[in-house]
């Protein structure tokens, strides 16, 4: 793990005394992975049903597939060496209970009719998982929804 530096420490510092929340971590890769799963699981559920956090997990088989894109991303991240933290899994699971109306940043492109970020969320997942040789047939049709969905908006 690689330790914080001095001068990022005085940054963390100095935006927590704003009031600003702050995160430091020796693991910034693995982070932000962490953050992309969460995203993955969420985003285009949430996007393509237009239900906050809370009611969306509710929903009939929605915890099996969460499960599944959780499998998937877990599986891309260990081929392509990232180390993870090892709370990820339990991380995805309580975003719906502290946030249960929350709606995700990809249903609300989708609700302003704007392209979201989808490509860069499950889309880079099915990217990596297609190089590494890693299945990812969830991530795949989420992927493939949201943007039928943007494509069906952008062509009016």
């Amino acid at each position: 793990m690689i330790e914080p530096t001095s001068q990022g420490e005085r940054l963390a510092s100095t935006l927590a005394a704003a009031g600003v929340p702050v995160e430091t971590s020796g693991n910034v890769r693995g982070a932000l992975w962490a953050k992309l799963i969460l995203n993955c699981v969420y985003n285009a559920l949430s996007a393509i049903t237009q239900l906050p956090y809370g009611r969306l997990v509710r929903g009939e088989g929605v915890e099996a597939v969460m499960r599944d894109i959780v499998a998937e991303c877990l599986a891309v991240a260990q081929a392509d060496g990232v180390i993870l933290p090892p709370d990820t899994a339990l991380a995805v699971s309580r975003i719906a209970e502290t946030m249960p109306a929350q709606t995700s940043s990809t249903a609300q492109d989708l609700a302003r009719r704007k392209r979201s970020e989808i490509d860069h969320l499950n889309g880079l997942i099915v990217r990596r998982g297609d190089a590494l040789g890693i299945a990812v047939p969830a991530n795949r049709l989420l992927h493939a929804l949201v943007r039928l969905i943007e494509d069906k908006q952008q062509a009016g």
